[in-house]
């Protein structure tokens, strides 16, 4: 940014003056005082701790982003849930106050980047008048914590980005006006410098900055700890967890190589443990990714729930984290899936139309009470960088299971060429599930 505001004749030392009259300027705005009037729920600022007080008292937000499955959220010690826009949301505060949960509300608005929609007065007069009716129908209910404005924002510098500027800091006035009683924030991917330095810079009004962050939580300490001199407020981070499908090592083909959910569990709790920058005094508090069942490349990547409910290794994992208890009954334990005695990483081809064998090993074999099934999928391949399609789970490919029983189940290749998976779920009696797949390619000669 100092080279940006030098010219030829500019003095070296002038962009010292800018950041020092900068870091004066920011240092007024990093003070949160508690307000002297009582706010449902307000950050206040203790000598360099920050701390959430919700009805008084301190909080911590031990959290998932999700809508659905409160209840086991609040048996296993949590206590928030995040969400990503305004549908069904008042059904969501009202299932969220019947299980003991606070919500962050999030508000869906266009990226920074659909300029038109930006320049378009009527579109932004509406969502104006949209979220101004949000807010006021929903700033009393007793669930909500805070207002989350947008997911991923991207915050750019050039001026071309005015009218979003205008709208986004509009809309932040527009919460603060009509809810003073619950904080605003937004989310970015990572830990991103130049998005914290346009925020600081050009949305000053937000109360705090939440991270998506998901195989750069390692780094998070020492990128809070060496940018510290620019920015030093309160954060959240409202999506941890395993590596997502971007981030994973992949088949030839292309198709990331997912672990069983037994390996996940083991990866959310040292991420966590080792990671987690829960010693740093602005931390408030943390949502595992993601609480319920979603469609992400696959249907069990991120899902810490089954279709039917049952709960994954890492939802205990979670209680342990928020609680120091472990549940009476473990979740199945899978080693690993073979394919014609190979795994994921060997680069699977298969003839179509031929007959294969898969084999499930299980930690504890010999356990009579567990329900297993097999399905055969296409991948999750055309639209899985398309932000226009509703993802949904692909349909199973029933006809190709030949048998399948227990550990062991036999299948007929596909007869149209293209990349699979075939998935083993395991069910035990207890509520809790376990799952793993393998990647294959069928080849058509």
């Amino acid at each position: 940014m100092i080279q940006r505001l030098q010219t030829r004749h500019t003095p070296v030392y002038f962009g010292f003056i800018v950041l020092a009259l900068l870091g004066c300027t920011m240092a007024a705005c990093r003070q949160t005082p508690s307000p002297s009037a009582p706010r449902k729920v307000y950050i206040g600022k203790s000598g360099d701790r920050y701390t959430i007080f919700r009805n008084g008292q301190p909080f911590i937000v031990k959290g998932a982003a999700g809508d659905g499955q409160l209840q086991a959220l609040q048996a296993a010690g949590g206590n928030t849930v995040r969400t990503w826009d305004t549908v069904q949301i008042g059904a969501l505060l009202d299932s969220a106050q019947a299980a003991g949960i606070a919500v962050i509300a999030g508000l869906h608005i266009p990226s920074s980047e659909s300029l038109a929609y930006y320049r378009d007065t009527a579109a932004v007069s509406a969502l104006y008048l949209a979220y101004e009716r949000v807010v006021e129908r929903y700033k009393n209910h007793p669930a909500l914590l805070m207002w989350c404005l947008g997911n991923e924002v991207d915050f750019p510098y050039r001026p071309r980005y005015r009218p979003f500027y205008k709208t986004f800091n509009r809309l932040v006035d527009i919460i603060h006006t009509h809810d003073p009683d619950h904080p605003v924030t937004t989310t970015l991917i990572n830990f991103n410098r130049r998005n914290i330095y346009n925020i600081r810079w050009k949305v000053p009004q937000l109360d705090l900055i939440s991270l998506n962050i998901f195989g750069d939580l390692h780094h998070l300490r020492q990128e809070l700890r060496s940018f510290s001199w620019f920015w030093d407020g309160p954060f959240l981070i409202t999506e941890w967890g395993i590596n997502g499908p971007w981030e994973a090592e992949t088949a030839a083909w292309g198709a990331p190589i997912e672990n069983t959910s037994n390996k996940k569990a083991e990866q959310y709790l040292k991420r966590y443990t080792a990671y987690m920058p829960v010693d740093d005094p602005r931390f408030l508090g943390a949502c595992v990714f993601y609480w319920g069942q979603k469609q992400e490349v696959t249907h069990t990547w991120f899902s810490l729930f089954a279709e039917n409910g049952a709960a994954s290794a890492t939802v205990q994992t979670m209680q342990y984290i928020w609680t120091g208890r472990l549940p009476a009954h473990k979740a199945p334990a899978l080693r690993y899936m073979l394919l014609d005695g190979k795994g994921a990483r060997d680069n699977i081809l298969l003839p179509p139309g031929t007959v294969h064998s898969a084999n499930l090993l299980l930690e504890n074999p010999g356990n009579d009470s567990l329900r297993f099934t097999w399905e055969v999928l296409p991948e999750d391949w055309f639209i899985r960088f398309r932000s226009d399609v509703n993802k949904v789970k692909p349909p199973a490919a029933d006809s190709l299971l030949l048998s399948h029983e227990g550990t062991g189940a036999r299948f007929r290749a596909p007869l149209r060429e293209g990349p699979y998976r075939i998935f083993v779920t395991v069910y035990d009696a207890y509520g809790n599930f376990a799952s793993t797949n393998t990647p294959f390619y069928v080849v058509a000669p």
